[in-house]
Formats: C-alpha cells, sequence, structure tokens
C-alpha cells in the first residue's frame, strides 16, 4: 500500500481550480445543488476537475476536538481486522458513537464508524493514517465532520 502524505497549505497558496473543487463538495452537501454538474456550473470548473481533486481536497478543521466524525473504511473480511481497527480508536482516546459494516461481497467489507474526537483524542489525522496503514485496509475516507 503506497503511503498517503499529508499538507497543510494557506488557502492563498492553493489554485483555484482547488478551492472550486471545496466549494462544490460544500454545495452537494448543504443540497443546495442536486448534482455534480449543477455544482461544477455554478463554481464554474469542468467535471473531471471536480472528479479528479474531489477526494483529496478538503477543509482543515482547526476545532475538530469535541467533534463527531464519520469515516468509511474498505477493508478485507479477515478475522481480527475490525478488532485492530477499534482498538486503534479505542487507544487514540475517541469515543465510538456508531459502527456499521456491511456483509462482505468478494471477501471485501465496507465499515461506517462514527466517532467523537475528545480533548485528550489525538489528532484525526493520526488517527486516520494509522487506520490506513493496518494490513488489509484498502482505504479510509472522511464522510462528515460535525
Amino acid at each position: 500500500m503506497r503511503e498517503e502524505q499529508y499538507f497543510i497549505v494557506k488557502k492563498k497558496a492553493l489554485p483555484e481550480v482547488l478551492l472550486k473543487v471545496v466549494e462544490a463538495k460544500r454545495l452537494i452537501d448543504s443540497e443546495r445543488v442536486m448534482t455534480v454538474q449543477e455544482a461544477t456550473d455554478a463554481v464554474q470548473i469542468s467535471r473531471s476537475s471536480f472528479y479528479k481533486y474531489r477526494d483529496d481536497i478538503f477543509p482543515f478543521y482547526e476545532h475538530t476536538r469535541g467533534k463527531t466524525v464519520t469515516f468509511m473504511i474498505q477493508m478485507d473480511d479477515t478475522p481480527g481486522l475490525l478488532s485492530r481497527v477499534l482498538n486503534h480508536v479505542a487507544k487514540s482516546q475517541a469515543n465510538i458513537l456508531t459502527i456499521h459494516q456491511t456483509i462482505p461481497v468478494n471477501k471485501i467489507a465496507m465499515l461506517t464508524l462514527s466517532i467523537e474526537l475528545l480533548p485528550q483524542t489525538e489528532s484525526l489525522s493520526v488517527i486516520l493514517e494509522t487506520i490506513e496503514e493496518l494490513e488489509g485496509i484498502h482505504y479510509v475516507k472522511t464522510l462528515a465532520r460535525e
């Protein structure tokens, strides 16, 4: 598995297209628009630009402690892997709120996990990176932050 790297960059250093992708995602999430086409038209970028960057750009939430984060994990259906994921979340001192795992198809399962970040919880990026490094994890994708 290739190692993901993350950078914190000031907004003014980002190309305009990336900022427009974030805005398009916000429009879709807020349900002000119903389709990707409507969102990309509203922010004046191509759909191909949106799809190219949508999973790689998201706002940095400086004050995520005490917040709920929901993320999805695609993972192998192997004994003990779910336990290792949950143990890591517990060791990071986050509070697990909900767990939903689909019935595995072709030995691949999808796990949706909601956690609460508390003042003593290690950083969200460390939690997600450590989970993603576990053997059998295909990817981790953040779905919502409240």
